[in-house]
């Protein structure tokens, strides 16, 4: 325990003492004053006693909590990092999902950061060839959410390099995987077991970093992937550079990913269910160790006691004093 007035603490022994002494001393000589007189105190020891005991009791009490005494308590709290991961692809502005596929992850990623306390700092990354953190990690989530609402897509689809600009993001320093494949995984990222990489995409890969190797990093890193599915498993099709082509939910590759990192999968059908769906990513829940001050709990016990003491008194001894 801490106190932020510790002199008090010396007063509180000083005047307990003193008090205890005094009330002692007054007590012989009343008895002894009585004996003198051929008279008897009368009642118990008991009811002679307690009711001053209580009062004497509840005099520390009242000076301890004026040294306002604190103590550090565990509290527990969703906290961490999350990355909030967007494929910007071309398959990404697909309509399967009104009004696009992104609009709804947009949509559905807004509404979470909404949900978080403070205590979570969360970033912004987004990719299609190639990866863009367009937000550090933080605890304003104002940015993060301007960051969102910035989100624009084109290209093709990375999954393995989202992943790896993520893990740079929590980390703080660049990441990649081993030259050599042969070579322990993420034994220099360190541990990370309070963040978490929320990946919103349809799941189409076009190839670059292999999304296996990438997804390993992040399991050893400890960092879990929750995997968020957009779009539709019936799928449709999207104009790009003049050419039709069929896009598909693919729902395996997102379950494969979420599960290597102990993360989660979620689907919805549409875009207002997408945004339901987030509600139920699973975050860290952490502890922290923070001051209690316990100036109120002394006080509370010591009026408890002057209370008691002041009833027993009027009841056993017809006054208050």
């Amino acid at each position: 325990m801490n106190v932020d007035y510790p002199v008090v603490l010396g007063i509180a022994l000083v005047v307990t003492v003193a008090a205890v002494v005094g009330y002692v001393v007054l007590a012989r000589q009343r008895t002894a004053a009585l004996a003198a007189a051929g008279l008897s105190p009368g009642g118990g020891r008991l009811r002679r006693h307690l009711p001053y005991v209580l009062l004497l009791a509840a005099l520390p009490l009242l000076l301890v909590g004026l040294a306002r005494p604190s103590a550090e308590v565990t509290v527990p709290r969703v906290a961490g990092t999350v990355i909030l991961v967007f494929d910007a692809s071309n398959s990404m502005q697909a309509t399967d999902l009104k009004p696009s596929r992104l609009a709804a992850a947009r949509k559905a990623a807004t509404a979470f950061v909404e949900n978080q306390p403070s205590s979570v700092d969360i970033g912004v990354v987004v990719f299609g060839d190639q990866a863009l953190q367009t937000q550090r990690p933080t605890d304003d989530h104002d940015l993060a959410l301007a960051a969102i609402n910035r989100v624009g897509g084109t290209g093709g689809t990375s999954l393995g390099q989202a992943i790896l600009a993520s893990l740079s993001s929590i980390t703080g320093k660049p990441v990649s995987l081993p030259a050599d494949p042969s070579a322990p995984v993420g034994d220099d990222l360190g541990y990370w077991p309070s963040a978490s990489i929320v990946l919103f995409s349809d799941g189409e890969e076009n190839g670059g970093t292999d999304v296996s190797s990438a997804t390993a990093l992040a399991a050893a890193a400890g960092v879990r992937i929750q995997t968020v599915g957009v779009g539709t498993a019936g799928g449709t099709t999207v104009e790009v550079d003049g050419y039709q082509l069929a896009t598909a939910l693919n729902s395996q590759q997102l379950t494969t990913i979420a599960q290597a990192t102990g993360g989660k999968y979620l689907k919805a059908d549409d875009a207002d269910g997408l945004a339901d769906s987030t509600r139920s990513i699973d975050l860290r829940l952490t502890s922290k160790r923070e001051p209690l001050e316990l100036t109120a709990p002394f006080a509370g016990a010591a009026l408890v006691l002057l209370v008691v003491g002041a009833l027993l008194m009027s009841r056993w001894h017809g006054r208050i004093v």
